[in-house]
């Protein structure tokens, strides 16, 4: 693994602009792309309670799924590390924003794994490692607010 500090380089391209560009509030479209290097672009726009289109990924989706991502991927490799065979992992995370006419604020996430590992698995063990995994997501200790989990474990009845 490599150690020391780490930059990530994204693109946000608004195409929103409806002709008449930011004449008014309900003049122009939240819509934007998001790129990084030679990466897939991400269509983006803003919540459709915030006037965007909801076929599209928002900030907060966005967050919420990188704050899920991360303690999967954290998990993954520590139950990697253990010898405890991870067969299936489904999370369905949510997020709470608390929006206000001043500013809006995340109070919490909370990620809900559904693990399946190898018949004769420590149990435990797993259900430990989603402590650990938490105490080393990157995105969990960069905001600030709560990400709480409440994992399930089950093991592979075949």
């Amino acid at each position: 693994m490599a150690y020391g500090e780490h930059k990530y380089k994204v693109s946000v391209q608004w195409t929103g602009n409806r002709g008449s560009g930011t004449s008014g509030y309900r003049d122009y479209g939240r819509d934007h792309l998001i790129t990084a290097g030679n990466k897939p672009a991400i269509p983006g726009s803003s919540d459709a309670a915030f006037l965007g289109d909801a076929n599209r990924w928002n900030p907060e989706d966005l967050l919420v799924a990188s704050a899920c991502a991360c303690h999967k991927l954290w998990y993954l490799h520590l139950c990697a590390d253990a010898g405890i065979v991870v067969l299936d992992y489904r999370d369905a995370a949510e997020g709470t924003m608390l929006d206000s006419a001043q500013q809006g604020r995340f109070s919490q996430i909370v990620l809900r794994p559904q693990v399946v590992i190898r018949a004769g698995g420590d149990v435990e063990l797993a259900t430990h490692l989603h402590h650990v995994a938490h105490e080393k997501c990157y995105i969990a200790n960069s905001v600030n607010f709560p990400v709480l989990c409440e994992p399930v474990i089950e093991t592979d009845a075949r």
